[in-house]
């Protein structure tokens, strides 16, 4: 069963580790208020659209209409799929037992990090409102691309907190 913890205000917490503390997992995600699937249906219907009326104006002698009807099509296409391919990017911090991983997806490429609980260090970047740089055995990692900056410090303590155990 999973449920917030009333201490954490970002993560989840679920079953048990081994030391009877339970796993704790923050899910890190863009606010995207459409999915590629939907924006490619808008996509389409956008270009039936743009491409019917330069069809009627090319079809009645403004033959230029079409060209620049094309490139806006291309244009918009090529915005929309840089859009599509960062909407699901994210980052999954995951506390269990005594391992911390980090896990980031950006434009569908997974980067996977493994820290010792006990070694590992949070804290921000370059101060208040930077990212948040989990390090330890040689590795860092920056997270909360996908909170705002004025709740990095907050995000940064709970994940300190999760850490101590307490």
């Amino acid at each position: 069963m999973s449920h917030v913890s009333p201490a954490f205000r970002f993560a989840t917490a679920s079953g048990q580790n081994g030391q009877g503390q339970p796993a704790v997992q923050w899910l890190l995600k863009r606010n995207c208020s459409v999915t590629p699937a939907q924006l490619l249906s808008l996509y389409l219907s956008l270009c039936a659209v743009s491409l019917g009326i330069a069809g009627f104006f090319w079809s009645q002698g403004a033959t230029l209409v079409m060209p620049f009807a094309c490139l806006e099509l291309l244009v918009v296409g090529a915005a929309f799929s840089a859009y599509a391919r960062h909407a699901t990017d994210g980052e999954r911090i995951v506390l269990q037992g005594g391992h911390l991983v980090v896990e980031l997806e950006s434009a569908g490429r997974l980067e996977r990090a493994e820290f010792n609980r006990l070694w590992v260090r949070v804290e921000p970047k370059h101060g208040d409102g930077s990212l948040i740089e989990v390090s330890g055995q040689g590795r860092s990692v920056r997270v909360g691309r996908h909170v705002r900056p004025e709740l990095r410090p907050a995000l940064a303590r709970e994940i300190r907190h999760a850490l101590r155990g307490c």
